[in-house]
């Protein structure tokens, strides 16, 4: 076997990220008009609806079917059976009724879950804009057909894969399918290599992901399965659903086990009683009665009582278990493979700390709250102390086109992320940040491009005064400063004061954080957007440093596994050195721990990787494929794995690990519908609460059996003595 792995291989041909708008357009038989109304008919029906195949619903009879579906389970029936034939209906009666009301009661626990789960999805028709015979319509996405035209605009989410045509400034979230909280600015240039990862093909947008800022259009090039997320619905196809748990195992075990010394105990009863000159028709019923009398009835009902009441303590603690043994099974588990984003952190981009004025600001307040301290030497800065700060406050919420606003008492934010979380930032400083349009009127843009590394906005201030603000990489707005802030107003930037400023870059980007300067120039007298080209000799004004920080609980519940022996492993599709950074700061990995990338996992056979494993504690940019290699690599070790993910990339690993934990809020539906157990609250805190109950679970039943085969083994022991 090669040691790429056999799920992984080159990207479909063509490689459309590699031709041009032009070829894409000729070889999809479309133009920039889009398609007409008959042609989009025919390849409806030729390539079928825009929609992904799911796996059949689960039916009620197949649930309460499962529930019977127990060696011990069919030993129960065998006695009652045994029982009402030997003239015991009482004994037959009281154990049929026993596995009845076990089946009942996880038919209603699981078919329930069911119920909640669907209770969770965003029931909403996804539409699209498409241009048709030279006009722009909207439709269902589930009839987009190849060759279509997308219209995309801020606030859209992409209803199939396509080749940009046209971006202006248009960013795409791609997280639901890479795994990465930030942006991605898009262009329309073809690129030169063919085997890039979807995150990686910046000239293309992908179904399900969703535009942040700017406009676009694009030509479709596949659909439904054919997609990119249809590829990960293949991967889950792939791996068949295991409905094995360890205790579901250890009981079918005891079953075996009790089955053989019933057969036993019989065997010897009857060989004793014919050698004592009994009749053989007394020896069979006695032989009989003693094996029916071995048989714990009691079991089953126990241990579902025992699964249902720790499924509703979970559901206290925002966990939604959809598999009742699931709960026992992540008690025994041994590691928990991690997705990074959303559930080890916020999931929001934040301002963590800034450099202007000569000193560093943190700030206290994480995600898009307009709330919080800020904190200077780590104490909160006066508001005396804030004043000077304005400025850079300004350019932070005259820069951004992203909008914070509440819904139902909660912040959310709206556009770009990094953009929201300047914005956020600037409203700790400045009481003026969400009355920027009105008071400092917008008189020109240029929005941000990868050549160019900035974004400039020009802004009235006054009748006669007008303020260049920019926002960019820190070496591209460096060189166009020639001035910079400090507490005594504006100055020549010395070289000193450029050396100073970029240790301090480099001390943030060292701590896995997104750098970005601001800087800005005042025009007085007749200033218009002309001034938006002279974007040299500007004030330089801080440093933000950005990341999607931890949970604050995080760091607990991870040290929490390590001292109950389970090992913590992120996996995500982030960069090295902000995976790395966010696994120190939670004590996932340690200065000598391993880290492996999707590139080396390519080259790591499946032998190799098994190995490789029990020393690597991250995983960075790596790709659906590479999550589901690493967690069949732990369970071929004899590991008891859970996997926890929001994203579709995460499901197909989620389905084959033996617990997927996937997340309620800001999960998928894919990912849901294959996980066994849902967090509400997206925190890796409330898998530990599980791990806990599980463990206290196996306990109750372990100890239940142990009362329940002595109590058997007295009663045995009485019979084959009267015997």
């Amino acid at each position: 076997m090669s040691v790429r792995s056999r799920l992984s291989g080159p990207p479909p041909s063509p490689a459309w990220h590699t031709l041009s708008g032009d070829e894409v357009l000729k070889r999809r038989l479309s133009s920039l008009h889009g398609l007409e109304p008959e042609d989009a008919a025919g390849r409806l029906v030729e390539y079928g609806p825009n929609t992904i195949r799911e796996d059949a619903p689960v039916r009620p009879w197949g649930i309460l079917a499962e529930q019977f579906n127990s060696l011990l389970v069919w030993l129960l029936m065998s006695a009652a059976i045994i029982s009402g034939i030997l003239g015991g209906w009482i004994d037959a009666v009281a154990i049929l009724a026993i596995v009845i009301l076990n089946a009942v009661l996880g038919f209603y626990l699981e078919f329930g879950a069911e119920r909640a789960i669907a209770a969770l999805r965003r029931m909403t028709a996804a539409k699209a804009r498409v241009r048709r015979g030279g006009r722009v319509l909207t439709t269902p996405s589930s009839e987009v057909v190849p060759g279509d035209v997308l219209v995309l605009k801020a606030g859209d989410l992409v209803a199939a894969d396509a080749r940009l045509l046209e971006a202006n400034d248009l960013r795409c979230i791609e997280s639901a399918l890479t795994g990465e909280s930030e942006s991605v600015l898009k262009h329309t240039s073809d690129l030169q290599e063919a085997a890039l990862p979807p995150g990686d093909r910046l000239n293309m947008v992908f179904l399900g992901t969703a535009i942040t800022s700017g406009t676009g259009q694009a030509v479709v090039v596949a659909t439904g399965m054919a997609t990119e997320i249809g590829h990960i619905a293949r991967l889950m196809e792939a791996s068949p659903e295991d409905n094995s748990t360890p205790l579901k195992r250890r009981l079918e075990a005891f079953g075996r086990t009790l089955l053989w010394i019933s057969v036993g105990v019989v065997a010897l009863l009857f060989a004793v009683g014919l050698l004592g000159g009994r009749p053989w028709n007394e020896i069979f019923l006695v032989s009989v009665s003693v094996a029916v009398a071995a048989v714990p009835e009691g079991l089953p009902a126990i241990v579902t009582v025992a699964l249902a009441l720790g499924v509703q303590r979970m559901a206290g603690r925002h966990a939604l278990v959809r598999r009742l043994p699931s709960v026992e099974t992540l008690g025994c588990t041994d590691v928990i493979c991690t997705d990074k984003t959303g559930t080890l952190t916020q999931g929001e981009m934040t301002v963590r700390s800034c450099y202007s004025l000569g000193r560093r600001y943190d700030f206290e307040a994480l995600g898009y709250r307009p709330e919080g301290k800020v904190l200077v030497t780590g104490r909160p800065a006066s508001d005396r102390q804030l004043q000077p700060l304005v400025p850079l406050a300004q350019i932070w919420a005259g820069c951004a086109q992203a909008q914070l606003e509440t819904r139902d008492g909660a912040w959310r934010m709206v556009g770009d992320p990094t953009e929201g979380a300047l914005l956020a930032a600037g409203a700790k400083i400045w009481p003026g940040w969400n009355t920027v349009d009105a008071s400092y009127p917008k008189l020109g843009d240029i929005p941000f491009s990868s050549e160019r590394k900035r974004r400039s906005i020009l802004r009235r201030f006054a009748p006669e005064h007008a303020r260049l603000l920019m926002n960019g990489a820190p070496e591209v707005v460096l060189q166009l400063s020639k001035w910079i802030l400090d507490d005594s107003g504006v100055r020549p930037m010395t070289d000193e004061d450029r050396e100073v400023v970029a240790s301090h870059q480099c001390e943030m980007a060292k701590s896995a954080l997104r750098v970005l300067a601001s800087a800005y120039r005042d025009f007085y007298g007749d200033a218009g957007p002309a001034c938006l080209q002279m974007e040299d000799e500007l004030v330089f004004a801080g440093l933000a440093g950005l990341s999607d920080p931890p949970r604050p609980e995080a760091k607990e519940a991870v040290a929490a596994c390590g001292n109950a022996g389970i090992r913590v492993s992120m996996i995500t599709g982030d960069y090295a050195h902000t995976a790395s950074a966010i696994a120190k700061e939670l004590g996932i990995a340690s200065p000598s721990s391993r880290l492996l990338t999707g590139m080396e996992l390519d080259q790591t056979s499946d032998e190799e990787l098994r190995r490789l494993v029990q020393e690597t504690a991250v995983y960075a940019r790596v790709t659906p494929e590479h999550k589901l290699r690493i967690v069949r690599a732990w369970k071929a070790n004899g590991a008891v794995v859970a996997m926890t993910g929001d994203g579709v990339n995460d499901a197909p690993a989620v389905k084959a690990a033996d617990v997927g934990i996937a997340m309620g809020a800001k999960g998928t539906e894919v990912t849901k519908l294959a996980a066994d157990i849902v967090l509400a609250d997206d925190n890796f805190a409330t898998i530990v609460a599980a791990v806990e109950e599980g463990r206290g679970i196996y306990e109750n039943i372990r100890k239940t059996l142990l009362y329940l085969l002595s109590t058997n083994v007295g009663e045995l022991a009485l019979m084959t003595g009267c015997i």
